[in-house]
């Protein structure tokens, strides 16, 4: 595969990507979605961990708006929501995969000096 430097960062693959993807909660939320079938708020925002309400909310939302996951709503008390990968979304996964692999195979290694 051949790597291509373009003038115009506007139209730069890469950076459309990181655009889409990039931020600390994105890619683990897509991670968490790509290994569920679907997940509910709060579950996700216990799997995250320390991400705040209003942060998850926010990176939801965009992921939503840039057609990576989907939002169900359910009526019913209290509201019930799930979120799940669209089909944009999944295509993303062999690039989660090899982030996993190679997290695996690094995460043993003494950090640089």
């Amino acid at each position: 595969m051949e790597l291509r430097t373009l003038d115009s960062c506007s139209s730069c693959p890469v950076e459309f990507t990181v655009n889409l993807i990039g931020g600390k909660w994105k890619l683990l939320v897509l991670y968490q979605l790509m290994t569920r079938e679907t997940v509910r708020f709060n579950e996700l925002q216990r799997l995250l961990g320390s991400v705040t309400h209003r942060t998850l909310t926010r990176q939801l939302r965009e992921l939503e708006q840039d057609g990576l996951i989907n939002r169900a709503v359910y009526p019913e008390v209290p509201p019930k929501v799930e979120y799940s990968l669209t089909s944009k979304g999944k295509s993303l996964t062999s690039i989660l995969l090899h982030l996993q692999d190679w997290g695996l195979e690094h995460m043993d290694e003494p950090a640089a000096e």
